[in-house]
């Protein structure tokens, strides 16, 4: 590499709270979390730069950045290892915040209205450019993050015709990518929203968009199964991760992917390559905890609601890898039953968490309950009603997920601990073997209707109504379903 990795797009501040909740609101049916740290880093083009130059690499991140605290704080982080060319943004800067307890979002608060502001031939934005367009001349390889807020749009044109390795990495509110692009990196929802026609397959749609957008080559990433590459003639196939990741924070691997993409065929290495080489990256950075884990310390940041007292100035920042702060994980080895992940949770003095249901046709709204439970305790065990016990309770037609795959979808979920099935018509006995200090249900129950109830209170545990997320529900996707049909 002769010159430097160029990275074109939106910059984000990103701001995770951590924290504990182990009790509820009294006045509504929410977590209270309890914040032990603020941790601020970029996001976006931002995260895709700092983590190439963390790989030793010269990077020039041209972006636009507000006058505002997100902005200077984004500056603050991202100036002692990244070149910036800073572009002038209308409105504010972005900021994405994470309300965090025991490694689980609960909530993202977004903020923030900027866009970037300027054409190359206004006075105004004429230097900002005029560096831009040399960066770009210089560059050995360029990456474009396009997150929708204005900048790679307004760089369209010098994009087109470079020279050097250009990658892709669109967004949902962004552009096409210019037609000639080495590689462009959509996720399987994105690719999905790229491509015009039905979406059948990975491979499909990878060989069908690199046709449709001119590029010589189309990675679309398949979370843990790595990623499915096409190329220009026709060439496709898998590119598996190495293996399957151990977190489940999952924030900013697609940034880690086309960052080292863009390393790689900078460096010469062949489309296929590059995006072994991607996945590889991508699978380690989940492994140590995602863009969670990142550690900025700059001048304006606060820890605990106090301002930093180390020894560093302003200018003087460190990056390392670091585990969220939380309390340590109760130990007990992958695969555990229900019961020996209770037994370990109480030897260890922790809070054991527990709900129950059918969960045929695992939904999103199912999704939000078993994270917002875990992140009440210290082990989430799920309950499932088995197939006959389904059947009485919802007659001869349900369950349509059978009882084998609903558990194996639910032991899937990193929020889930461990998955137990029960026959009978109540989940009575097995909450009274289990003893949950802790017995969550959605907010369409209420205490006086369930009947575990009094298996949970004689056994010591408390009822913790959970609101649910409207327009979910298994029964009214299976009556749109059967509507389509």
């Amino acid at each position: 590499m002769s010159g430097p990795l160029v990275i074109v797009g939106d910059s984000l501040l990103d701001v995770d709270v951590e924290g504990t909740a182990d009790r509820l609101c009294p006045d509504a049916p929410v977590p209270v979390v309890e914040g032990q740290a603020e941790h601020h880093r970029p996001g976006g083009a931002g995260l895709a730069a700092l983590l190439a130059a963390r790989d030793g690499t010269r990077v020039v991140l041209i972006t636009a950045l507000g006058d505002d605290p997100s902005g200077r704080c984004l500056e603050d982080l991202l100036s002692p290892t990244v070149e910036i060319v800073r572009l002038p943004l209308r409105g504010t800067t972005v900021r994405k915040s994470r309300v965090r307890a025991r490694g689980q979002t609960l909530v993202r608060i977004d903020t923030g209205d900027g866009r970037a502001l300027g054409r190359p031939g206004q006075v105004a934005s004429a230097s900002a450019f005029a560096r831009a367009a040399d960066a770009l001349a210089a560059a050995s390889a360029v990456l474009v993050a396009d997150y929708g807020r204005g900048v790679a749009d307004l760089l369209r044109e010098p994009l087109r015709g470079l020279d050097v390795p250009l990658v892709w990495d669109p967004h949902p509110r962004g552009s096409l990518p210019v037609p000639g692009c080495a590689l462009v990196t959509p996720s399987e929802a994105e690719a999905h929203g790229m491509c015009e026609e039905p979406y059948v397959s990975p491979e499909r749609t990878a060989r069908r968009l690199v046709r449709a957008l001119g590029a010589e080559a189309v990675a679309i990433t398949l979370g843990e199964r790595g990623a499915m590459l096409a190329r220009r003639g026709g060439r496709f196939g898998p590119v598996p991760a190495p293996h399957v990741a151990s977190g489940t924070d999952v924030c900013g691997a697609g940034d880690r992917f086309a960052a080292a993409a863009a390393l790689a065929l900078a460096e010469g290495a062949s489309s296929e390559d590059a995006v072994a080489r991607a996945v590889g990256e991508a699978t380690r950075f989940v492994e140590e905890g995602g863009a969670a884990s990142l550690r900025l310390h700059h001048s304006g940041q606060h820890h605990s609601g106090q301002h930093h007292s180390g020894q560093h100035h302003p200018g003087q920042h460190r990056l390392w890898r670091h585990c969220p702060a939380a309390e340590p994980p109760v130990p007990f080895a992958p695969g555990a039953s229900a019961f020996e992940v209770a037994a370990a949770v109480r030897a260890a003095g922790g809070r054991l968490i527990a709900t129950g249901g059918c969960f045929d046709l695992l939904h999103a709204g199912h999704v939000s309950l078993l994270r917002r439970a875990r992140a009440l305790g210290d082990a989430l065990v799920v309950c499932v009603n088995s197939d006959d016990s389904i059947r009485r309770l919802k007659g001869p037609g349900r369950p349509l997920v059978s009882e084998r795959d609903r558990v194996e979808v639910l032991r899937a979920l990193g929020c889930v601990d461990a998955v137990t099935v029960f026959g009978e018509d109540t989940p009575s006995r097995v909450i009274e073997r289990l003893c949950p200090d802790v017995w969550v249900k959605g907010g369409d129950y209420d205490e006086r209707s369930m009947p575990e109830a009094e298996a949970v209170r004689r056994t010591g545990g408390e009822v913790v109504i959970l609101p649910t997320v409207p327009g979910y529900s298994t029964t009214g996707l299976i009556a749109a379903a059967r509507a389509a049909s």
